[in-house]
């Protein structure tokens, strides 16, 4: 069973849809990038609750809600959750309720969410199957750059270490950290907006 790490929230026990189509972040991997987004938002010696404050949060592949969650329980104001799967959209909401922390639940695959919406969000995060297809991996993160990222936003993708790393968009900047089998990438524009 996973867990809020901090904030409003913190120490709450999240549900987490049974079988093996969900891969839940673990508590290690988002306690660290969590800390991360505090210090890319200048947070990091704000509260908890604060880190997140203002910031618009997507959460794609969301599984059992928990990074969703977490960014809801951190301050992020506008947050939504995207998954394909009835059964975990069900969890997350549960867990919604449960946590008293308010997320948008959106039942969809990830491309045909990043195809219509109308949301422009500060962090987009991709947590998806480790066996999704390389170059599929990057068609979405191109979508995502292109439809729902702010200009001054940040991508973050959790992918296995077995995995290539992520060809992200001309005009970014990438780094990451790797946590065991897990590396997390960030990535955001270097340039500005052009006129």
């Amino acid at each position: 069973m996973s867990r809020i790490i901090a904030g409003r929230a913190g120490g709450q026990r999240l549900a987490t849809p049974s079988g093996r189509l969900t891969r839940p972040t673990t508590d290690r991997v988002r306690e660290a990038v969590f800390s991360a987004l505090a210090a890319w938002n200048g947070t990091t010696n704000e509260a908890p609750e604060d880190h997140l404050a203002g910031q618009a949060f997507c959460d794609l592949f969301a599984g059992s809600g928990a990074v969703a969650l977490e960014a809801a329980s951190r301050g992020a104001g506008t947050v939504v959750a995207v998954d394909r799967d009835r059964y975990a959209c069900n969890v997350m909401k549960d867990n919604s309720r449960t946590t008293r922390l308010r997320i948008q639940v959106s039942s969809q695959t990830v491309m045909s969410f990043l195809a219509a919406t109308q949301h422009i969000f500060d962090i987009v995060w991709f947590d998806p199957p480790y066996d999704l297809a390389d170059d599929d991996m990057d068609g979405l993160i191109a979508m995502a750059s292109e439809r729902a990222l702010a200009h001054n936003g940040l991508l973050v993708v959790e992918r296995s270490r077995r995995s290539r790393a992520p060809r992200f968009p001309d005009g970014y900047e990438s780094w990451n950290s790797r946590y065991g089998e897990t590396v997390v990438y960030y990535a955001q524009h270097t340039r500005e907006p052009m006129e």
